[in-house]
């Protein structure tokens, strides 16, 4: 049987339907806002998978280009592999929904998100957020949602909910909110250095409405009628595990203290073996029961050691930031460089700048574009003393240098002042927590080296949260063993002014407003202590590009004037790119980028330009060249695509019968501009030149 709710969110519908599409899914809806149309499905494996540690939970966003009336570029003409916005989207559909299984549902999940329609107006991101809620919700998968999602913008100091593309390009904020009625599970997003109280404003804005969407999926759900999976949870052997705990609690407490990860990572690689060689037998289920045991008892003794004595694994307390260290232009031949260290979380970061014929050329659903700023962050083995076979970037990797590309962006220069198309490289080399927030940190030193005229210095801290029922610990600069046994990922960077990025993930079923409120006050205490140390390293921007770098310079011509300087077959262009050595990128409007290795080929690539596409002044003489002898005067070419008429009776101060008495065709005659009328023709004047010339000779004489 089909099912269909809806509600008004911002003057359109959001319509949730099941019944009718995907029926062997075990669950499955189509989410409708606005003509943007999205199905999602959602499928649990009949086998139980006990060897996951974590909940095997793959989601996938798929854009069908049918759904925006194109069809899929390259030669086979069909989708290919995800994009970096599927990816993305992906992820953000992934990160609100892990946290809300049951710790020991270990059967495969499979989250898919198709889009089928979409408009020009409505992203389909957050349709498909809820649609994974929604599916999970109404199947037998033993989900604890739901959740809802919107988009949240900035205009004229209003907030606004689910910004159209247009709205977008003029919002201060851009800003996914995920969450549950009791609290916020996911935020995502950025802005033009915004402070942390207007931010946090935003994420609860969102949050009233994503109520709302929450209680739209409890209608449907109730309708549909929904039987969850019933789950065994594994008996713990309590003999086995008092045993374990008796036998490795006085060493486990030592290695919690230990300031060295590796130290730690040596200790607890040295209580597993014994504790397998003791306990285990060579039984591969006792071995997974003991590894449990022992993972469970390690999270419980941290917890409790930041809670009850505010101490952390590496000594700090709660607020204090890891010794922090920059070098800028350590790699001579890049455009720029910079190397940041935070604690034993090290990030590389190499500036290069290019033309606009390096610039990411994008055909996505809201049309074709480009990008001149790139951030591409790279996760190899070694960073964690791991070997791992080298591929492409995975999901983790596009998703962390998107949040350091967007928290740099806020402050580069438009293309008018710097028009250059920049690429950063973050390339980890060694991570123990936060190693995106040591990209944005080092991209910023390296922009500055590389002499990008930035507005500002950009910095970064995670945070974290260790929550009981009687208190909670908020912790800045967190370590990877913080992130994996706490219950929050807060992710912020910004200027001194304000906030450029945000990401945040909740492991328990979200947090309040109080909560998020001391996160930010504290991140932004660490961030500016962050800052400080950068500036140590470097202020402002270098005054002066590297000299391995493109030098680039953007004149405008007229428009009109752009097949003039092309000339028929391309002759033109290419003869002034051969004398000069400077090359010429030409768009439609008449900007011309000249590019040189050297000042002397630009100026004397812009005087050939200039002596090209000039334009005529009135009142100034030229020495022009007789092209057609009329009746009534003569059109006379000033300058190469330049001419204008010399009517008969401006031809001489005396009377002219016939033109042809006075001029020849061929000949160069002086000639002054009159006038130039509307539609830019030229009238000239042989007899006033004439005149002139005769007052300037005298006075010579």
């Amino acid at each position: 049987m089909a099912y269909k709710v809806k509600k008004d969110i911002r003057g359109k519908a959001l319509s949730i339907e099941t019944g009718e599409l995907a029926k062997q899914a075990d669950g499955s809806v189509l989410v409708t806002y606005g003509d943007t149309v999205v199905l999602v499905t959602a499928v649990a494996s009949k086998e139980v998978r006990n060897e996951y540690d974590f909940v095997p939970l793959t989601v996938d966003y798929r854009q069908k280009a049918y759904a925006a009336g194109k069809f899929p570029g390259g030669f086979f003409k069909r989708e290919g592999r995800p994009g970096e916005k599927e990816i993305l989207t992906s992820r953000l559909m992934d990160r609100p929904l892990r946290p809300l299984f049951p710790k020991y549902f270990n059967n495969e999940i499979q989250i898919i998100g198709m889009v089928l329609s979409v408009d020009q107006e409505n992203d389909p991101d957050i349709l498909s957020i809820i649609g994974a809620s929604a599916s999970l919700s109404m199947s037998k998968i033993p989900f604890q949602g739901p959740i809802g999602a919107v988009r949240v913008g900035l205009i004229d100091n209003n907030f606004i909910i689910n910004p159209t593309y247009e709205e977008l390009d003029r919002s201060d904020i851009n800003l996914v909110v995920a969450g549950a009625k009791e609290g916020i599970l996911m935020v995502e997003g950025g802005g033009k250095q915004i402070s942390e109280n207007v931010f946090l404003d935003a994420i609860f804005f969102g949050h009233d409405v994503i109520k709302d969407i929450v209680e739209l999926q409890i209608e449907i759900v109730e309708k549909v009628g929904v039987e969850k999976m019933k789950i065994e949870e594994p008996q713990i052997d309590l003999e086995l595990s008092k045993k374990i705990e008796e036998n490795i609690i006085d060493k486990l407490r030592e290695s919690l203290i230990q300031t060295s990860k590796m130290a730690r990572n040596k200790k607890r690689e040295e209580m597993l073996n014994h504790l397998m060689d003791s306990f285990g037998n060579d039984d591969e289920e006792k071995e997974r029961d003991i590894k449990n045991i022992f993972e469970e008892l390690e999270k419980r003794e941290i917890r409790n050691l930041i809670i009850s004595k505010k101490i952390r694994p590496d000594g700090r307390n709660t607020k204090d930031i890891r010794p922090v260290s920059a070098k800028i232009g350590i790699l001579p031949r890049t455009h720029g460089s910079a190397l940041f260290t935070r604690g034993e979380t090290q990030a590389l970061v190499s500036a290069t700048l290019g033309t606009s014929m390096d610039e990411q050329r994008l055909d996505d659903f809201e049309g074709k574009s480009s990008k001149a700023f790139m951030l591409h962050y790279n996760f190899p083995p070694f960073s964690v003393g791991e070997t791992r076979f080298l591929s492409g970037p995975g999901r983790r990797e596009i998703g962390h240098g998107a949040l350091a590309e967007r928290a740099l962006s806020a402050v580069l220069p438009k293309n008018e002042a710097f028009p250059y198309t920049i690429r950063l490289v973050s390339d980890i080399l060694e991570s123990n927590g936060s190693s995106s927030m040591a990209t944005v940190c080092g991209g910023s030193l390296a922009l500055m080296d590389a002499g990008a005229p930035v507005s500002s210095a950009v910095g970064g801290i995670a945070m974290g949260l260790i929550k009981n029922d009687e208190e909670t610990v908020i912790l800045s600069d967190i370590l990877g063993i913080e992130d994996h046994v706490g219950d929050m990922d807060f992710k912020v960077a910004g200027t001194e002014k304000g906030v450029t990025a945000i990401q945040m993930d909740i492991k328990i079923k979200g947090v309040n407003k109080e909560i998020m409120k001391l996160a930010l006050e504290q991140a932004r205490e660490g961030r500016l202590n962050i800052l400080e140390k950068m500036k140590e390293v470097i202020s402002s921007p270098r005054s002066q590009i590297s000299s391995y770098a493109p030098k680039i310079m953007n004149i405008k011509i007229n428009s009109e004037k752009i097949g003039l300087l092309i000339g028929p077959g391309g002759k033109t262009i290419r003869n002034i790119i051969d004398k000069t050595g400077a090359n010429l990128e030409v768009d439609d409007s008449g900007e011309i980028s000249i590019i040189s290795s050297d000042k002397e080929s630009m100026e004397k690539a812009i005087k050939m330009i200039e002596e090209i596409t000039r334009e005529a002044e009135i009142g100034k003489i030229y020495l022009g060249t007789v092209k057609k002898i009329m009746d009534f005067g003569a059109i006379v070419e000033i300058f190469p695509g330049s001419d204008g008429l010399v009517h008969i009776s401006q031809i001489s101060d005396h009377h002219v019968k016939n033109v042809s008495d006075e001029l020849r065709e061929g000949e160069e005659i002086l000639v002054k501009v009159l006038d130039i009328d509307k539609q830019g023709r030229i009238r000239l004047s042989r007899k006033e030149a004439l005149g002139e010339k005769k007052i300037s000779d005298s006075k010579k004489n």
